[in-house]
């Protein structure tokens, strides 16, 4: 199998009390997993995309045939947006930005308050399953956006720095219905450091 599941960089229930150890491993060992499984599966018959990376597929879907580019998307795309989900977490985070990072975001959206506001309004205003992005666009500019399902904004050219996820299997158990209380808490477990990482990486 080209891909596999990235085991979680730090244990189920480090990320206490802001996203709770049962999500966690639903969320990682399951609906991770099945993202896996099923790109796996669209790629049997394509062996010339199957030794591409999840960034390649994603970054060209006119080069994936008709029959499986949509399944591409959607579980390519939840590959790579878990891939990076769970990178940008940890515990013991949170905080202010640091890095430069933290100088882009203020010199973008003026204060971090300002910017966590945004990002909030990207992730609420999301109808239904999605995302809301922090990316780098063609400019070198960074952007705050919105994707349905597991869209990736690879596709449409764009680098992602951070994304928080929030389709309701990353906070129904803990936070029910409440999205807004889910997307206030995540702030206490980003990892900084990673999405300096992210934003720096060519």
């Amino acid at each position: 199998m080209p891909f596999t599941l990235p085991p979680l960089p730090y244990a189920k229930d480090a990320l206490e009390p802001y996203s709770d150890a049962l999500t966690v491993e639903i969320h990682h060992h399951k609906h991770h997993q099945t993202y896996v499984n099923n790109l796996n599966a669209a790629l049997e018959q394509h062996p010339d995309l199957a030794s591409k990376s999840v960034e390649a597929l994603l970054g060209d879907l006119n080069a994936v045939p008709e029959a499986v580019r949509q399944t591409v998307i959607n579980n390519g795309g939840g590959v790579y947006n878990h891939n990076m989900f769970w990178e940008i977490m940890g515990p013991n985070k949170g905080g202010n930005p640091t890095g430069q990072i933290a100088e882009v975001i203020t010199s973008t959206f003026g204060t971090f308050d300002d910017f966590k506001a945004k990002v909030k309004a990207a992730a609420l205003g999301q109808f239904g399953s999605g995302w809301a992005f922090l990316v780098v666009n063609r400019d070198g500019k960074v952007e705050i956006k919105s994707y349905p399902n597991q869209n990736c904004p690879i596709s449409d050219g764009l680098k992602p720095v951070m994304g928080i996820d929030v389709w309701e299997h990353a906070y129904y158990l803990k936070y029910k219905n409440v999205r807004a209380d889910w997307v206030d808490a995540w702030w206490n477990i980003v990892n900084w450091d990673k999405v300096n990482e992210r934003y720096l990486a060519k």
